[in-house]
Parts: C-alpha cells; structure tokens; sequence
C-alpha cells in the first residue's frame, strides 16, 4: 500500500513547470479517487530558479492545488536548487512520519535517472514504484522538450556527476547536536600513533535514534552510505587522517582477523597494519571497540568484541596476529577498550552468562536471575592478561583517574553514544580508529 507519492515537476524544463497545472490537477485527482488509502502524503517536486523566493514554486502551482482540501495537510511542495537537495528534503519528511512505501510520478525519460538518486540517497528500506508523468505538449513546447532532453542525455548516464552533487550538498549541511568530539587515550603515544574513538555528536544524520554522526549503514536502516561517508570525512578532517585509506573490519562477531596487504578475509573483527598513513577502525553500540597500539615495532590493530567475540577471544586474536606478522613482543603491546555497554546495564540469557562465570565469578552479577548482568570489560582484561598483556599496559573502566576513562556506558550516556541495547535495532554506531603517522 502507497505511503506517499513523489509527483517530479523538478525534471521538466523551466518554461513549461509554469504550465501545466491541469496536468498537475488531473493527477491529484487521480490519486485522491484512486489511492488505496484515504490520503497518502504528497510531495510535488520543482526547481528552483537562482535568486527566486524558496516558496515562488508554490505560488506558481496554488491554482492547481487550492481545490484539494482533502490532501491540504497531506501535500507540499518542494522547491531547490538541486535534484539532491530536494530528494533529502523529502527523504526527512518522510523518515518523520516512518513512511517506507512511495509511488514516483516522473516523465518516463527521467526514470533512470532519477533510480540513480535514489539509490544513493536512500536503503532497501524503502520500497519505490514509478508512474509515467503523462506530459501533453504542443508542437513549439515538444521540440523544446526533445531538445532538452537530448541535453539531459549525458548526465542521465554519469553517476560521477550525481555523486558530485549529493557530496557538495551534503558537505553544505550543518553538524547537528554540537560539535564533533573524539575521545583519546593517554595510554598511547600521540608521537607515533594517530587515534581515537568517536562520539555522536558533529554528523549530519538526523534520525533521532542515529542522529548524528552515525558511521555505519545497512540495508535495515535509512542512513545512507553517502550519508556515512560524508559524516566520516568530517572525523577524518577533525582527526587527521586520509579517508581514503581507511578500513573498518566487517564484524562477524567472531574471531577472525585481517593482515592488511594480504587476502582480505570475507568478515572478520580484528584487523591489524604496520603500514603508515593507513587507519584501521572497529565499531561499537554497546559491543567492544578496541585499540592496540605497539610503539617498540610501530604497529597497530583494532577490534570489534561483543560478547560472542570476546568468548571466542577475538582480543587475543588480535594481539597475536601482531606478535606472528610484525615481530611484536606481546608485552610492548597497548590495548584500550573504549565506550561500550557496562555491567550496569547489559544483560545476557543465563546460558550465555554462564559462560563468562566460567571466565570469572565477578563477570556476572544475579547470577541466579533468568538474565544476569554480565561484564563484558573485565572478561576482555582477565583474557588479555592471561594472554600476556601487562595489567598496566590495559585501559578500561578500571582506571582510577574517572578523567582519564573513555570505557564509558554507551547505555547510560545518550547524548554522547549510540546504543543497540537502548535504542533498539534502528541504532546508529560510533568506532575506535588509530594509525601509524608518516
């Protein structure tokens, strides 16, 4: 069932959008006789013209709109600069009212095109179908329109210059909820490595539940991957590392690690580098991002552990793919574990809990209860110790200076982290990255 409609007057050329206003009025008519709900919202699309009032589209359209009283409050028009622009627009009216289902009616030769759009700008949550935009044009009015459309042709086929446009329009967005904020660990040595671990604040994203700088999309949310992009070359900016030389593992909450410059493994948490200028990073909502940081060999590493990774000892993992590939002493080697969901609120199955009583008794509160509260940090230290970390060269919540802790609840801090616990499964995701400085 249609949530809405997206009727595109963007695409046709200037001198005729004032014009057709009965084509406009028939296809309102359509919608409010024919749709399969009482009234779907609309949004009519149209260009605006440079230095023109933001609502002169509106007004140009008025005589076509003011009879429908029954879609009043349902129906705006959308008027920008740019196809990109206007397509956001729109998106964030609909991700307000969660509408996931939308009906476009375009002219038939603006189809590909605009499948472009919205490929880029939106996921598979959302569903789209199209309807030809019928035009009836007179003789003068249709050879305009093929000559416009034969200028169309180039760009309808150039994905590069559509990528230009959603980047330099989403590069023009404000940041949203304050500033961009990275959260550093003084264990490792700013001389040598290139790190930290990101907050949500300082992104673009606006769905309060990913808002606002989320770096993680997926076909089950509606941030975007250019949306993503562009929130992480603002953290790359404020950081200082190149975004194009920078790899996330692919997280399968398991224990599988990738050595950068070899085969790339189809998943993995762990990965690690010696190569400079190149930064590798870890995501957590809840889940373990982790650093490792060795300045005798200049190497590092970054995992994803979340509580099956860590019982499968994805933090060992990690360490000894730096022993085995680079030569490090596992002694020489710096661990920080940064925001993640404490053993104030994260809760497991009693089964799963058992398992991390087998670690250590202290890792599981209410042990006896259906859903204990379980402490993912301090399995990951008793491990790592017993791998032979030094105590002292492992940061997390146990550091008795609170101004130095950066392993804060992401539960318990809503205005500075995301949260899959908290937030349920539309949440957004923050990430630990470092580098090896040139």
């Amino acid at each position: 069932m249609v949530e809405a409609v997206l009727i595109d007057l963007f695409s046709l050329p200037v001198h005729l959008q004032s014009n057709i206003q009965g084509l406009l009025l028939n296809t309102l008519e359509t919608i409010e006789k024919c749709s399969s709900i009482p009234a779907p919202f609309i949004y009519v699309m149209c260009c605006q013209r440079q230095g023109s009032e933001r609502n002169s589209g509106e007004e140009s359209l008025l005589p076509a709109l003011r009879d429908f009283q029954s879609l009043k409050t349902r129906l705006e028009v959308v008027c920008s600069l740019t196809l990109a622009a206007a397509l956001y627009t729109i998106k964030q009216r609909l991700d307000e009212k969660d509408l996931s289902i939308i009906k476009v009616i375009l002219p038939a030769v603006r189809k590909d095109f605009m499948k472009i759009y919205i490929d880029h700008l939106f996921t598979a949550v959302y569903q789209f179908e199209f309807e030809d935009l019928q035009v009836v044009l007179d003789c003068e009015n249709l050879q305009r329109a093929e000559a416009w459309n034969e200028e169309q042709a180039l760009p309808m086929q150039d994905v590069g210059l559509i990528r230009s446009e959603i980047q330099m329009y989403l590069e023009s967005l404000p940041s949203l909820k304050g500033e961009l904020t990275i959260l550093r660990s003084s264990l490792i040595p700013g001389d040598i490595f290139l790190h930290g671990f990101t907050t949500r604040t300082g992104g673009i994203s606006y769905i309060p539940t990913l808002s606002s700088c989320n770096l993680f999309s997926s076909a089950k949310r509606r941030d975007p991957q250019v949306v993503v992009k562009e929130n992480l070359r603002r953290l790359a900016n404020a950081a200082g590392f190149n975004p194009e030389t920078f790899h996330r593992v692919k997280t399968d909450h398991a224990n599988a690690v990738c050595i950068m410059g070899k085969r790339e493994p189809d998943s993995y948490d762990g990965i690690v580098t010696n190569l400079k200028g190149v930064t590798i990073a870890a995501p957590g909502a809840d889940c373990i991002p982790m650093l490792f940081a060795d300045p005798v060999r200049k190497a590092c590493g970054a995992a994803h552990s979340g509580w099956k990774g860590t019982l499968l000892g994805v933090s060992m993992a990690t360490v000894n793919a730096m022993v085995s590939e680079y030569g490090c002493n596992v002694k020489d080697i710096l661990v920080v574990l940064g925001p993640s969901v404490g053993p104030c609120c994260y809760k497991l199955p009693r089964e799963s809990a058992k398992e991390f009583h087998k670690i250590d008794p202290k890792c599981v509160r209410q042990f006896d209860s259906a859903c204990p509260y379980i402490d993912i940090r301090r399995a990951t230290r008793i491990l790592l110790e017993s791998g032979g970390i030094l105590p002292e060269n492992i940061q997390d919540d146990s550091v008795t200076d609170q101004n130095q802790n950066i392993t804060l609840c992401t539960a318990c801090h809503p205005d500075k982290f995301y949260s899959h616990f908290r937030d349920g499964t539309n949440f957004g995701t923050q990430i630990g990255f470092i580098s090896i400085k040139d």
